[in-house]
């Protein structure tokens, strides 16, 4: 599934946050993998992706340090969470505080993913980055990732 979309969530007083039923459906087996991401998010990735991403982690024999560090501090801080009946998962605390998140965040759809934000965080982030469009896009293109008609 291709993750799309932001949402406004909040977090319960048990760190609980509800995933949106139209995002829900990607994770297909109810497990959920909630593992630190970059810029201050807490990915959540379905479990056949973690497990893929992991994967492909593994592929050297002989890892270089910053393959190890990343490996070491990616699984120590990563969670294996189900989905509850009411679709909702607890995010663990210290994912929480790594990313800044109390009772407000976003829910992103970032194509493999879904990445939960600091509600302040993100709106500023969103402004910056949609000010910057253009000259984002311009540099995908030159990289082949955009299409010069579609986003």
């Amino acid at each position: 599934m291709l993750f799309t979309g932001e949402t406004e969530r909040s977090i319960d007083e048990k760190s609980r946050i509800s995933l949106p039923a139209e995002m829900r459906v990607g994770f297909c087996s109810g497990i959920v993998y909630a593992s630190p991401g970059a810029n201050d998010t807490i990915w959540l990735s379905p479990e056949a992706t973690f497990e893929k991403k992991a994967s492909s982690l593994e592929q050297s024999l002989l890892p270089d340090e910053d393959e190890m560090e990343f490996e070491q501090i990616l699984f120590s801080q990563s969670r294996r969470l189900e989905i509850d009946k009411q679709g909702r998962i607890r995010l663990p605390d210290t994912l929480l505080e790594l990313a800044g998140i109390a009772n407000q965040a976003y829910v992103l759809g970032v194509g493999d993913h879904l990445e939960v934000l600091n509600h302040a965080s993100w709106a500023a982030k969103k402004v910056e980055n949609l000010a910057k469009l253009r000259e984002i896009m311009k540099r995908a293109r030159k990289k082949g990732g955009v299409s010069k008609g579609n986003p």
